[in-house]
């Protein structure tokens, strides 16, 4: 990410945080409607408290943009436990489609297209780490 992206993410940080609940209840319902297989995944789960994990975790990655090498050890053990909740690499495109989505409903005008760049380099850096044990099942698997 370049500078300018990560000052543009976390200038957004505050308005995204201050209605949190709603970014996370929108973004949930936009995940569930994009990918019905990512919906099952959280049969049984409690969606206050997964919702309030998502912020929280976005949180964390606002603040350490500029030092991402503190964000890979979390983000390698996130995966890791991400790898035996039945997810699969294809649903971090979904996860993606409805984060971006979910701060356009959040933001509205606000979410300009720079703005929306940044929020996908961001996402895009993060759901990098997250793939890689996915990665290396599907290598094992060919194997």
């Amino acid at each position: 990410m370049t500078p300018e992206q990560i000052l543009l993410v976390r200038s957004s940080w505050p308005a995204i945080a201050d209605d949190a609940d709603a970014l996370t209840k929108h973004f949930y319902a936009h995940l569930f409607d994009i990918d019905q297989s990512a919906a099952r995944l959280f049969s049984g789960v409690d969606m206050n408290a997964q919702r309030k994990k998502l912020a929280q975790a976005l949180a964390v990655v606002v603040h350490a943009l500029d030092d991402v090498d503190c964000l890979l050890p979390p983000l390698a053990a996130l995966a890791k436990r991400h790898t035996g909740y039945g997810v699969e690499d294809r649903h971090f495109d979904s996860v993606g489609d409805a984060l971006l989505w979910a701060m356009t409903d959040v933001l509205g005008d606000a979410f300009t297209p720079e703005l929306r760049d940044a929020w996908a380099q961001a996402y895009a850096m993060v759901s990098s780490v997250m793939r890689r044990p996915f990665a290396r099942d599907d290598v094992a698997v060919a194997s």
